[in-house]
């Protein structure tokens, strides 16, 4: 399947292509239909969805494919954070159903954002140059700034999608900034030639590193770029704020770790100098910012500056094992973040959502399965073994010390002691509170999410070579 006379093939962009074509298509579908079709256009997408992911693991050839001139790059690091990508937009889709059933709320057009975002993220995780990124960057976060602000009775909502927007617009701005100096210095755009033709010592290559290293800082919601987080978090609707702790944030630091190895390899010490800065600064906020917290959601947020602050740590390495690392605590943090989010969403109270941290008072009284599915994942994130969340820290922090990275790793493991003390408190309101009073039934989408999720942070420990070995086999691609 070629273009001629320039022959890029558009294999290895097949899955982007299929998804891209089928968004339109269900966009036609609702727009003929009306909203009654959203519950028919969030099927399809899932169905899209799978289909995607099918073809990027099976249609695809093995080894490392390159198109439009190497902007476009599909190997194993891509190949396998792609999937991840698309587990977590499927995901949240699976999840929103319940949100789309209120009247109010039955708008196509969410799942058709969805899957535009999603193709954004692909095109991220396989950019092989700075316009690749761009785009990439752009299309995911454009979709974002929308379904951000789609709950449209909501002021709150609202207000994150402006706020989301603004800050976004600003980021992109840096970045733009720093591509234009890397480029002007190096006389290039692809990664590969950057590394070239970047020396260590040179004043213009570090300043557009540094610009283009803010706005990748802003997508992961690292310090000190982290602003928007509670704010937005807190305002959008909640399936839209477990979609932002999930497939966004793999895509962004997919590109995070991308760029720094392949495109300056040669300047390492200067970016692993912002690397280690931002990921202290990052959990050390994330650690002491959650604790005062009284709303799930902006706590959650504070946890998630803290967590992006913990995978840095494996990146701030610069090595095979620290890359596998990141992978490994991408996986783990995707799968335990947006458990609690699902399990937010389900809980209700006479129709009301609970999202203060006081309405989970007596949880285990009124539901002890769900209570005790919150607290496993709950001690995951706090990194309490043998749960999945004790492994992803572990992984990082060995990669750190391995490299030389003692001091990091010690900063790393005291604000993992830190943060443990809100994720407990949330425990101990369930568990020791007087009652609140008895929930709603949950929803069988909510609940299997939920329980799988909760099952796979407490049985990793029992079977985890298969992914351990696909994360070190999809490391070792990027070098």
């Amino acid at each position: 399947m070629n273009f001629t006379p320039a022959g890029y093939s558009l294999l290895p962009v097949l899955p982007e292509i299929v998804l891209a074509v089928g968004a339109m298509v269900l966009l036609m579908v609702g727009a003929f239909r009306g909203q009654r079709s959203t519950p028919l256009v969030v099927t399809l997408a899932i169905a899209l969805l799978i289909l995607t992911g099918v073809l990027q693991c099976h249609y695809l050839p093995a080894g490392k494919l390159t198109t439009f001139g190497g902007s476009f790059v599909v190997d194993g690091y891509a190949r396998f954070l792609k999937i991840l990508v698309l587990l977590g937009s499927a995901a949240t889709l699976l999840i929103s159903y319940g949100f789309l059933s209120e009247r109010p709320r039955r708008i196509f057009e969410y799942a058709i954002l969805i899957l535009v975002s999603t193709v954004g993220m692909m095109l991220l995780v396989s950019a092989g140059d700075l316009i690749m990124l761009y785009l990439g960057l752009e299309l995911m976060s454009l979709s974002l700034y929308v379904v951000a602000a789609s709950n449209r009775d909501d002021v709150k909502s609202t207000e994150a999608g402006l706020k989301y927007f603004v800050l976004g617009a600003l980021a992109s701005g840096m970045m733009l900034y720093g591509m234009s100096l890397i480029y002007g210095f190096t006389g290039t755009v692809n990664f590969t030639g950057i590394a070239a033709a970047a020396k260590s010592g040179s004043i213009g290559v570090a300043f557009g590193l540094v610009f283009l290293l803010a706005g990748l800082c802003f997508k992961v919601s690292a310090v000190p770029f982290h602003m928007w987080t509670p704010d937005v978090y807190e305002g959008a609707p909640t399936p839209i704020t477990a979609f932002f702790s999930s497939a966004p944030k793999v895509a962004a630091f997919a590109i995070f770790v991308r760029v720094v190895l392949t495109a300056f390899p040669n300047v390492t010490h200067e970016w692993q100098q912002i690397v280690v800065f931002v990921s202290i600064a990052s959990m050390a906020l994330g650690s002491f910012g959650a604790i005062g917290q009284r709303n799930i959601k902006r706590m959650m947020a504070y946890s998630s500056i803290g967590h992006m602050g913990f995978a840095l740590v494996g990146l701030a390495a610069g090595t095979p094992e620290g890359v596998q690392g990141v992978i490994l605590y991408l996986v783990i943090y995707t799968v335990m973040t947006f458990g609690v989010f699902t399990l937010i969403l389900a809980m209700k109270r006479n129709g009301h959502a609970m999202e203060e941290i006081s309405d989970f008072a007596g949880l285990s009284r009124t539901n002890p399965v769900l209570a005790f599915l919150c607290a496993m994942l709950l001690f995951s994130l706090a990194g309490i073994p043998p749960l999945a969340g004790f492994f992803a820290k572990f992984y990082v922090f060995t990669a750190a010390i391995k490299a030389g990275m003692i001091t990091l790793s010690v900063i790393g493991v005291l604000s993992s002691v830190v943060g443990a003390f809100y994720y407990l408190n949330v425990i101990k309101v369930m568990y020791f509170d007087e009652q609140a009073g008895a929930t709603d039934a949950v929803r069988i989408e909510l609940g299997t999410v939920v329980v799988v999720s909760a099952l796979f942070n407490m049985l990793f420990f029992v079977y985890p070579g298969p992914l351990v070995g696909a994360a070190t086999a999809a490391a070792k691609s990027l070098f």
